[in-house]
C-alpha cells in the first residue's frame, strides 16, 4: 500500500480540555476529504492540530509515511502541511500577486501557474486583496496556500461568508487542486452537498465524535444517514 499523504489518529483540545477525541483519519495524496458537522463539533480545532497551531492532547500522525510530532505551525509547514484559515488572512494592503509572491516557495508552483488556476485572479492581479469580492479572497487565500508547494492542504470553511451561488462556483476548485496538484485535501466545510459533490471520502464530526464515515459518493445518495449522523438515530426518526 502506499503511504498516506497524512495518517493520524488524534485527540484535540485547548490546554487539556478535550474538544474531540480520538479522530482517525488517512488521506492519500490527490485524495479529498471532507470533514462535515455542525459549528461547535471540533472541526476548526482539529485542523489547527493538524496544521501544529495547537499541541495534540493525545494521539500521534505520520506524513509520506514517516512520524511527525504535532504542536509547531513551523515543522508542519516545513513538512508540507499548510492551512487556510476561515478568516483567510490575507494582506489587505497588498495587491493579490504580491500576496502569492510573498508566499511562494522554491518548491511549490510558480505564481503564474496559480493564476493559471485562478484565471479570475489573473484579470484582478494588481488589485488590494481587501478590495477583491469574498469569492475572490477565497480564491486568494487557496492559491496562497498553493504556491507553498504543498503535499496536504487543510480548507477551513472556503464558503465563509460567501453566497450560495458562489460556493457553488467556488468548490470545484477543490477537486481540480487535489487532481493537479496530487496534495491531499482535507474540507472542512458546513455546506454538506458542495462539500459531498467534490469529495472522494466523508466523515461527521458531532459533539467532539466521529458519527459517520463513508465514500462522499454513498453519504450523497443517503440523506437519511446523513441526518441521523448529525441529530442522532433517535431525533431523526421522529
Amino acid at each position: 500500500m502506499n503511504s498516506a499523504a497524512l495518517e493520524c489518529s488524534v485527540t484535540v483540545g485547548y490546554n487539556r480540555l478535550v474538544v474531540a477525541r480520538d479522530i482517525a483519519l488517512r488521506i492519500d495524496p490527490g485524495q479529498v476529504l471532507a470533514v462535515l458537522g455542525p459549528n461547535g463539533a471540533g472541526k476548526t480545532t482539529l485542523l489547527l492540530t493538524l496544521a501544529g497551531f495547537l499541541p495534540p492532547v493525545d494521539g500521534w500522525a505520520t506524513l509520506a509515511g514517516g512520524p511527525i510530532k504535532l504542536g509547531s505551525p513551523r515543522r508542519m509547514s516545513k513538512a508540507g502541511v499548510v492551512l487556510v484559515p476561515d478568516r483567510r488572512a490575507l494582506f489587505t494592503q497588498l495587491t493579490t500577486v504580491e500576496n502569492l509572491r510573498i508566499a511562494s516557495r522554491s518548491n511549490g508552483p510558480s505564481v503564474d501557474e496559480v493564476l493559471d488556476v485562478f484565471p479570475t485572479l489573473r484579470a484582478r492581479s494588481r488589485i488590494k486583496a481587501g478590495m477583491l469580492s469574498g469569492g475572490e479572497q477565497q480564491m486568494l487565500a487557496v492559491g496562497r496556500a498553493l504556491v507553498q508547494g504543498p503535499k496536504v492542504l487543510l480548507i477551513d470553511e472556503m464558503s465563509m461568508g460567501l453566497a450560495p451561488i458562489v460556493v457553488e462556483q467556488l468548490m470545484p476548485t477543490v477537486r481540480k487542486v487535489a487532481d493537479e496538484t496530487n496534495a491531499g485535501v482535507v474540507l472542512v466545510e458546513q455546506h454538506v452537498q458542495v462539500a459531498l459533490d467534490v469529495a472522494d471520502d466523508a466523515l461527521v464530526l458531532v459533539h467532539g465524535e466521529v458519527t459517520l464515515t463513508g465514500s462522499a459518493q454513498v453519504l450523497r445518495s443517503d440523506p437519511a444517514a446523513l441526518e441521523a449522523a448529525y441529530l442522532g438515530a433517535d431525533a431523526a426518526a421522529h
